[in-house]
Order: C-alpha cells, then structure tokens, then sequence
C-alpha cells in the first residue's frame, strides 16, 4: 500500500526535524556535496559535449552510458530500454532497492536535447567563473547530473542503503517517439510502482520556485467540406454555405465558449482551405488552391490544446464536439485529438511535497520555494505520473535560461546549491517512523 505523502509531513513535524537546524546525517550530505563540486561540474562539462540531439540515437545512447557507468557505481542495477518500437534511441533505468517499508521514489532526467550534429552550437565555454554556456547545459543535462550527485552524496553520508529509487532517463523528451504508449511505457510503469516523482528539468529557471502543475498538451484536426460551386450560388438552398464559412463558424465558437476557461488555451496554429487541400501531418502544413469566384468545399485546420487537469481536458473536447456537430447549410465537419501528455494538475499531495522542498531551502538558508505558474510550464516528461503518484514536483534542475538556442547558459554558483536541497529532499521523504 502507498504510503501518502502527508504522513511524510507529519513525521517531520512529531519528530522534530523540520527546523533550520540540520541533523549530524544532513550536515554530512551537506559537506559532501561541497567535496563533490568539482567532479560534478567535470561530469556536466563532459557530457554536454557530447552531441545527443533526439535523432542522433548513437550520441543518446553514449551519454546514457555514461550515466549508466556513474549510476552502477553507486550500486545501482541499470538497464537500457531500448527505442527501437517508437522509432527513438532509447532510455535509461536506474533502480537501487532498499528496505520495502520506505517510501518509493522516482526521478526524471532526460538524454536528449534539441540540438542536433549539424547543429553550430556542440560544446560548452565558461564565462567568468559563474556562467556555462552550452547545448543542454541546463535542459536538461544539469538536471541529470544534479540527480547523480545528490544520490552520490547521500551515498557518502551513509543515507542511500535503505532508499527505494528509480531513475528513469528518457531519450526523446525533445521529441517523442511515436506512438506515445510506447514511447512514455516506462514512465508510466515507473510511476506506477512510484510514490512520489520528482522531476530536475530547469522549470522557469528561477531558483525560488519548482513546479507542481503542468499543462497537458494534444494536437487536434478539424476537417471541413461544402459544394464547391460558383460563388454567385453561395447561400442557395442547393450549395449552402461552403467549408470556409463553417470553418469561421467553428473557430468563432471555440473562441466564444471557451477562451474565459482559467489555464486552458487552444489554438488553430495552421489553416488551409478552398477547392483543393492537401494536407501534410507530419510538416504541420501543406498546400491549397481556390478562386475568390468559386465556393470552398475543403478545409483543414491544425491546433494544440493546454489544458490543466483531465476534468479540463475533457471538458474541452466535449465542447468543441458538440460545437463541430451542429452544421451550416451545405457543410459537414469532424474534429479528431491524438493522443500526447497529459496534464499534470496541482493536488494537494504535490503543494506538500512543495512545502517540505521550500523547508528544506530555508533549512540550508536559500530561501523558500514557490509554485510556478502553471501558465509558465509546458509538458514535460514528469506529466506521466499524473495520477498514479501520490505527489509530483518538478523544475528543480539546474538554474539558467535560453533552452533551445544557441545562448543556452547555467548558472554554475547554483550547482551545489540545487544539488544540497535535492539531497535534503530525498532524504527527509526517505525518514520513517
């Protein structure tokens, strides 16, 4: 049975440890994650510089063996999961068991990155001695040696041998592999043996603040017909009203019923329409061709949805259903969603494993943490741990900015910092009764 992560809180409060003064085993963690400094840094300055964008399944699966190398020196089994069914290279399984009664624990890093071999952009400088510029520094390869180090320290202090851990380092967070229930098997599998995930991208790079509710995001497609005609036949009972106008009707609706919902966008990112469409999935785009004298009869319109919670989402789709089934004169329309991550709402189990975060910040005199706004989190891997943990957090990788470009940089005074409240963390949700 899970434990839920309450108890967690009422332990620390009975027993006395949540209080800005640290205990003879914390200190320890603390001193080492200092001592460990430098090897950390050397271990992120190595693997940044090895290319792993999403397709490059070869330098995926390096970087992962390197981890693997780290993670099996810390007694841990690992595995590789190979990609080859969703059409990825793959991802990484760490697990260290401890005694059965604790809690269960999983972490989320990813491998891969958005910078791909033909990139410009493939290795890290330093500027000053604060600020590491390179491909991934901090989406998200910081986080993952930021996982590393926080286990290796507890491991040093003699805090990791009763601890029930999975790591789980996915290979295609930048760009999934398809299908998703492939391609997300793992984490899902993993947080359903999990009572808690916890996930080290960077968030909102902001070091006061971790996040505990992501938007989901899935693409949806609207296809529309009318008669083609003349377009001085337009509005006769014979043509009706032609695909472009019930396509306007459409989208004026989910504009009309829909935009004031709290947290949830939708947006039609790409339109096509007149007598002839062709439209291409995997490009997001295609061509088409129509006369200002001619009535459209095909319409295609590609969009996402962002919702915050299943309830959300559903609610969404039943809506924009019922709008697309009640037809202009002449037309016909059909809306379709694929699948893709779900969302990841604020319960209460994820604001507590929050404040006990935020303790453990002030407990090393960092400060507290806050909650992101959902608003500012897009999906992410730790989305698939949605209602099968009984709390979630994410965001507490490495601090810095520019994900995705090429003045993608880290702030490397944050890296001990990071890596001593991660520890902290672990360890208190490791404490029994």
């Amino acid at each position: 049975m899970k434990y839920l992560i309450l108890s967690v809180f009422i332990l620390f409060n009975h027993s006395g440890l949540v209080r800005a003064q640290l205990t003879r085993t914390e200190k320890k963690i603390v001193q080492e994650v200092n001592s460990l400094a430098p090897e950390q840094l050397e271990l992120l300055k190595r693997v940044v510089n090895m290319n792993s964008g999403t397709m490059n399944f070869d330098g995926v699966q390096a970087v992962g063996k390197v981890l693997m190398e780290e993670f099996e020196a810390l007694g841990f089994e690992t595995s590789w999961v190979d990609g080859q069914e969703f059409g990825r290279a793959g991802h990484l399984l760490a697990t260290h068991e401890g005694k059965p009664e604790n809690l269960k624990v999983m972490l989320i890093g990813h491998l891969d990155t958005v910078f791909e071999p033909d990139h410009p952009y493939q290795s890290y400088t330093i500027d000053g001695d604060s600020v590491m510029r390179g491909p991934g520094v901090v989406d998200m390869k910081g986080g993952d040696v930021i996982i590393l180090y926080a286990l290796r320290a507890m491991r040093e202090a003699g805090a990791l041998k009763n601890m029930n851990v999975r790591v789980v380092m996915t290979g295609d967070e930048e760009k999934s592999g398809s299908p998703l229930s492939l391609s997300k098997q793992l984490l899902v599998e993993t947080a359903e043996w999990a009572d808690v995930a916890i996930g080290f991208e960077n968030g909102d790079s902001n070091f006061k603040t971790a996040v505990i509710s992501r938007r989901g995001s899935i693409r949806w497609k609207l296809e529309v017909n009318g008669n083609a005609a003349h377009s001085s036949q337009v509005f006769s009972e014979e043509v009706g009203a032609g695909a472009i106008y019930e396509a306007s009707r459409i989208l004026k609706a989910f504009y009309d019923e829909l935009s004031q919902e709290p947290l949830l966008t939708f947006n039609p990112g790409v339109i096509l329409g007149g007598t002839a469409v062709e439209f291409d999935n995997g490009k997001d785009g295609g061509t088409a061709y129509g006369k200002s004298n001619v009535v459209a009869s095909e319409v295609v319109v590609s969009g996402d949805i962002r919702a915050v919670s299943p309830e959300q989402l559903a609610m969404t789709k039943e809506t924009m259903e019922r709008i697309v089934s009640s037809h202009l004169p002449g037309t016909e329309a059909a809306i379709t969603f694929e699948e893709g991550y779900p969302p990841l709402p604020p319960t209460q189990g994820n604001r507590e494993l929050l404040d006990l975060y935020s303790t453990v910040s002030s407990d090393l005199g960092l400060g507290p943490v806050s909650a992101v706004d959902p608003l500012r989190a897009g999906a992410a891997d730790v989305s698939f741990t949605s209602g099968l943990v009984d709390a979630a957090m994410d965001g507490i990788g490495l601090s810095g900015g520019n994900d995705h470009t090429a003045n993608e940089y880290a702030d490397l005074n944050r890296l001990p910092d990071l890596t001593k409240r991660a520890a902290l963390l672990l360890y208190r949700l490791n404490q029994k009764k």
